[in-house]
């Protein structure tokens, strides 16, 4: 599984219309979202299994949605937290 965030900009007062578009169970992946304050609107953590192409997912799956004006995308490499960091 490999996680990854997307920041998305919107059109001007889209933003809850792409938030809800995102959340849509017709989406392949249901992704949390969160709207943020600066240079983007919104933020986007998504769970993709290891065969799904990055590229083809935020192409295919999130250019489609209306209102998206710009995205951003960061893979994350490692989650950490209180309980993994012993193991280190």
């Amino acid at each position: 599984m490999r996680t990854i965030f997307v920041l998305i900009k919107t059109a001007l007062g889209k933003t809850y219309d792409v938030a809800e578009a995102l959340t849509d169970e017709s989406c392949s992946q249901i992704p949390e979202v969160y709207s943020i304050s600066g240079q983007y609107d919104l933020i986007a953590k998504y769970h993709l299994e290891g065969d799904v192409d990055v590229g083809r997912f935020i192409n295919e799956e999130l250019h489609r949605v209306p209102n998206i004006i710009d995205t951003c995308t960061m893979v994350a490499f490692r989650t950490f937290t209180k309980d993994n960091l012993k193991d280190l």
